[in-house]
């Protein structure tokens, strides 16, 4: 929808030059350490981590996209509440890193720009990068459902 309502592009220069977004990731080696139970935590906790962060992140995108507003809302709940389930499986819950305010509102402070063009791709970045963060994170947890006993 990003393309069509803004004509913004996967292959735009711009948006490579924008591209300095520290969104969270699951990498190559986040799903090599499932292997063992002590990592498969590490990897629910970086999980868990990561939903927490792109919180901000999609707050952002609801203020920035208004004309899909119900339906980032609903993103944001539901993605909160799948930081919640995962922070519960973790074996020391408090090690999962939740942004504090200060965090999150020097974090929307930069994302905001003068320049709606920047803020549209700022957008695309950020849920083109969530994309990829759930696909990750669903290999991770169908992964973790059929090597451990607990259910999501």
């Amino acid at each position: 929808q990003m393309c069509e309502k803004f004509t913004v592009c996967e292959n735009s220069m711009e948006m490579l030059v924008q591209n300095n977004l520290n969104l969270p990731k699951v990498t190559e080696e986040d799903g090599d350490l499932l292997t063992f139970l002590s990592f498969q935590d590490k990897c629910l906790m970086k999980i868990s981590s990561g939903l927490y962060a792109f919180q901000t992140y999609l707050q952002f995108v609801q203020e920035s996209f208004t004309s899909e507003k119900q339906n980032i809302e609903s993103l944001c709940y539901t993605t909160e509440h799948l930081a919640r389930t995962i922070k519960q499986m973790v074996i020391n819950p408090d090690e999962v890193i939740i942004p504090d305010s200060a965090t999150q509102e020097s974090l929307r402070a930069k994302l905001k720009s003068d320049k709606t063009w920047i803020e549209k791709i700022t957008t695309h970045l950020i849920l083109r990068d969530f994309t990829s963060f759930m696909e990750k994170t669903v290999r991770a947890v169908r992964y973790l459902k059929n090597t451990r006993s607990f259910s999501v």
